[in-house]
């Protein structure tokens, strides 16, 4: 193969991956949520100036979160494309994978009182 066609692919690949993320966004409420959380945070970080660790801490925690939430996403998509009818392991799938999604943002809101409860507190 030549080089023309791996920078090619490698482009297409970025696109679809790309295409996924704002798929994802469109249609789903609860990565709406988690985006417009992160927006909150962002802001939040600025404004009290939190440490160059804490934003790592944050930016690695965004990207979990929205990492779960396309995973949950896929696994949901698929589940309904094979088992389009009521099905009890079925649902069990789509749930534990919507388990995992919520456990993960309970520890990043954890982690982010954590971060900005005492930078709040000091301001009071």
């Amino acid at each position: 193969m030549d080089k023309k066609m791996e920078v090619k692919k490698l482009i297409n690949s970025f696109k679809y991956a790309f295409e996924g993320i704002a798929s994802s966004f469109k249609s789903e409420r609860n990565m709406k949520i988690h985006v417009i959380i992160m927006i909150i945070v962002i802001i939040w970080g600025i404004i009290f100036k939190i440490s160059a660790i804490e934003w790592i801490v944050c930016t690695i925690l965004f990207a979990l979160v929205i990492s779960a939430e396309l995973f949950n996403t896929a696994l949901e998509t698929i589940v309904d494309m094979v088992m389009p009818e009521i099905n009890e392991k079925a649902k069990l799938a789509k749930d534990i994978s919507a388990g995992a999604v919520l456990i993960l943002a309970i520890a990043s809101a954890i982690a982010g009182i954590i971060i900005f409860l005492p930078k709040i507190v000091e301001r009071l």
